[in-house]
């Protein structure tokens, strides 16, 4: 199938987006963390501590080590991951030259941990939300899953571990510490960027009372629904699915609803990160 291209619309906010995601990680790291000795975990973290012991730029470093994880994302994941990556990368590494002798914005340890944290995760976030990275430890974390046991979270973790280790060593224990809690923070931050504050629910229902319940989540809720057709493994009796897509403000009262007209009804109810297309909008209810 033909890659379909990017409008000239869609690059130009991909590309100022990942700049602004880019920029905010260069400013976490050279106006909170890395004055105070506190790491990120990854390559970020590897390049900190090889910028510490060489004497060389951090932002020089960041560029060279992740070189190798552009080309195996280029194999791995394609053309334009390995691009906005690219670019990505190249603007943390300017930007953390140009910003590697202004003034720190405090000396306090708790406050470099927690905001360099929450801005490293937003940075960072932009720029996956965005399709690209920023590290490239998750790239090789890919690769290594199809051939350990193990999850990509258990390899990023695993590498982490011995990051932060290293750090106790060549800084202190207390500023690896330091940086947990920041790669923690950082972490939380990242999913909320990309998932949204906002989270949508989908909701799986099955009733022998299906269209008073849809048309109940209809009426009440304002949210549009879809009927599926199922069959029980157990009784082979046809049953009839109902299909909506809530925000999590909503869930209390759709159990309430289906609790009103068949308590005895399934309901399955998963998280979304993200809803496009369709009928989502909320109608307004009277």
């Amino acid at each position: 199938m033909k890659h379909r291209r990017l409008t000239k619309k869609a690059i130009f906010w991909r590309v100022l987006l990942v700049t602004i995601g880019a920029t905010l990680m260069a400013t976490s790291l050279e106006l909170f963390l890395v004055p105070n000795h506190i790491l990120d975990g990854g390559i970020t973290g590897i390049s900190i501590i090889l910028a510490h012991l060489t004497g060389w730029r951090l932002g020089i470093i960041i560029f060279l080590l992740n070189l190798p994880f552009i080309y195996i994302g280029y194999k791995q994941i394609g053309k334009t991951f390995a691009f906005t990556t690219l670019y990505g990368i190249f603007v943390l590494s300017v930007a953390s030259i140009l910003l590697h002798d202004v003034m720190v914005v405090t000396d306090d340890l708790l406050l470099d941990t927690v905001f360099g944290g929450i801005i490293l995760g937003v940075g960072v976030g932009i720029v996956i939300r965005y399709g690209g990275s920023l590290d490239g430890t998750e790239v090789l974390s890919i690769l290594l899953n199809n051939k350990l046991p193990f999850s990509v979270g258990e390899i990023i973790m695993f590498f982490n571990f011995f990051i932060f280790a290293t750090a106790g060593f060549v800084f202190s224990w207390e500023r690896a510490m330091y940086s947990i809690i920041t790669y923690f923070v950082a972490y939380k931050v990242i999913d909320i960027v990309i998932e949204g504050l906002d989270e949508s629910k989908s909701a799986w229902i099955i009733s022998d009372h299906a269209e008073e319940i849809g048309d109940a989540i209809l009426a009440r809720l304002g949210r549009g629904v879809t009927y599926l057709k199922g069959e029980g493994a157990y009784t082979g009796d046809d049953k009839r699915v109902i299909f909506c897509v809530i925000t999590r403000l909503e869930e209390a009262k759709l159990k309430s609803i289906i609790d009103e007209l068949d308590s005895s009804a399934f309901l399955a109810v998963a998280n979304i990160s993200e809803v496009h297309g369709g009928r989502f909008r909320k109608k307004h209810i009277h």
